[in-house]
C-alpha cells in the first residue's frame, strides 16, 4: 500500500552530486557534509551512498558516534568540537576529529593531556563569520598553545567558513579569503574554507598552492542534495540532481461556491466557483506551514496551486485546470519537476529548512542503491 505521505530518495543521484563536486574542485579532497540526519535524508544511508567520498563532517559528537557505530570508515570531524571532557574522550575513543574554536577547548585538551590516543584538530579561525573561532592574535596563539598540546595529533588543519558566499556580488568572502590565507600561509596542515557555495561560485579557493591554498579540503552540504546554494537558481542549473522528492495523494474532490472560503481563518476566498482537491500532507509531515497560496503543486503531473492555509494534515489545492481528478490521484509537493528551491520561495524559506523538517510520520522509499524500503526519514539508516 503506498503510504500517504512519503518521500522518494534517489540514492543514486547522490553519488552523481559527488561526482559533480569532483568536476568543480578536481584537485581537492572532500568532506562531505551529513550533518542534521543529512539535511532530512538519513545520515548512514547517504554515508553509504557517498562512500567515494574522502571524509565525512558532522555537527556534533554523538552524530559521529553514530557513524563510526554503524561501520564507517572514513575520517568523521565534529563541526563544532567538543564542550566537555566526556565528549573529548568519546572523540578519541571512536577516532573523530575535532574543530577546535574556543579557549576552554584547549584548557580541557591541557588537561586531559594523559587521556589515550591522539586528536586530529581543526583550528578554526573567525574571518568574518562571527559565530564560531579565533580572530587576528587570538588565532595564532591558540596554534602555538596546541603545538605544545601532548594529546593533539600533527600537523594542526586550519579551516574557516563562509558568511555570504551565496552573493557573488559581496565583496567579503573575497576578503575572508585573503584574511584566511595570510593568516595560514606558514602553517603546514590541510586547510579547508569551501562550502557549496564556494565550490561553485568561488573557483579560486578550491586549488592548494602557496598562494591560494585556501582549501586543500572543501565542504560540500546542500549541493549534495542536488540543491543550488544560490537565490533564484535551482541545482539543474549546476549539473546537480534532486535527490528528495515529497509525495502524497488527494484525498477528496469537491465544489465550493463563489464568495466561500477555504481553510483556517478564511485566508483564501473563492472567486467564482471553484473545484477544489484535499490532499494528505501539511505541516505535520514538514510542508512548511507558511507555504502561501498560489505555491505550485503536481497532481498527476499537473501544476495545480495551493489555496488556503496550510493544516496540519491536509493541504487543498485548486483543480480548476483539472476536472476529471479523483480521490486516490496522486500528488508531488517538490521533485519530479517541481523544484525545491521553488516551494522554499513560496514559503519564504530556504531549501535546508524544507529538506530537514520531514517529520516522522513520513515514510521514505529509497531507490538507487539496490532493492528501495519503506521506513521513518528520522532514522539514520
Amino acid at each position: 500500500m503506498t503510504p500517504a505521505a512519503f518521500v522518494r530518495l534517489d540514492l543514486e543521484a547522490v553519488r552523481h552530486n559527488l561526482m559533480q563536486v569532483k568536476r568543480y574542485a578536481p584537485d581537492n579532497k572532500i568532506m562531505a557534509v551529513i550533518k542534521a540526519n543529512a539535511y532530512g535524508h538519513g545520515m548512514a544511508r547517504v554515508a553509504t551512498a557517498l562512500d567515494l567520498a574522502d571524509g565525512f563532517a558532522v555537527a556534533r559528537v554523538d552524530e559521529g558516534v553514530r557513524l563510526r557505530q554503524a561501520g564507517f570508515k572514513q575520517a568523521i570531524t565534529v563541526l563544532q568540537g567538543f564542550v566537555c571532557v566526556d565528549e573529548l574522550l568519546q572523540l578519541l575513543k571512536f577516532q573523530l576529529a575535532a574543530v577546535i574554536h574556543t579557549p576552554q577547548q584547549i584548557a580541557i585538551l591541557q588537561q586531559q593531556a594523559d587521556a589515550e590516543g591522539k586528536l586530529a584538530v581543526w583550528l578554526k579561525m573567525d574571518t568574518g563569520m562571527n559565530r564560531l573561532g579565533f580572530k587576528g592574535a587570538d588565532f595564532n596563539a591558540a596554534y602555538q598553545q596546541l603545538l605544545g598540546c601532548e594529546l593533539v595529533e600533527q600537523p594542526i588543519n586550519l579551516i574557516t567558513h563562509f558568511a555570504n558566499a551565496d552573493d557573488l556580488l559581496d565583496d567579503k568572502t573575497r576578503r575572508q579569503i585573503d584574511l584566511f590565507n595570510d593568516a595560514v600561509k606558514d602553517y603546514p596542515g590541510a586547510c579547508s574554507i569551501a562550502n557549496s557555495a564556494g565550490i561553485i561560485g568561488w573557483p579560486n579557493v578550491r586549488f592548494g598552492s602557496t598562494q591560494d591554498r585556501a582549501s586543500d579540503w572543501v565542504r560540500p552540504g546542500l549541493m549534495l542534495y542536488g540543491c543550488s546554494p544560490f537565490a533564484g537558481k535551482t541545482g539543474a542549473d549546476f549539473g546537480l540532481k534532486p535527490v528528495m522528492s515529497l509525495h502524497s495523494r488527494l484525498i477528496a474532490v469537491k465544489d465550493v461556491a463563489a464568495g466561500e472560503t477555504v481553510g483556517y481563518s478564511g485566508t483564501w476566498q473563492c472567486q467564482t466557483a471553484t473545484r477544489l482537491g484535499v490532499v494528505s500532507i501539511g505541516y505535520g509531515d514538514g510542508y512548511h506551514c507558511h507555504t502561501k497560496s498560489g505555491a505550485p503543486v503536481l497532481v498527476n503531473g499537473q501544476r495545480v496551486t495551493l489555496i488556503g492555509r496550510v493544516s496540519m494534515d491536509m493541504i487543498t489545492v485548486d483543480l480548476h485546470s483539472q476536472p476529471g481528478v479523483q480521490p486516490g490521484d496522486p500528488v508531488t509537493l517538490w521533485g519530479d519537476g517541481l523544484p525545491v528551491e521553488e516551494i522554499a520561495r513560496h514559503a519564504d524559506t530556504i531549501p535546508y529548512t524544507l529538506l530537514c523538517g520531514i517529520t516522522q510520520r513520513v515514510q521514505v522509499i529509497e531507490q538507487g542503491l539496490g532493492d528501495g524500503c519503506a521506513q521513518t526519514v528520522a532514522s539514520t539508516s
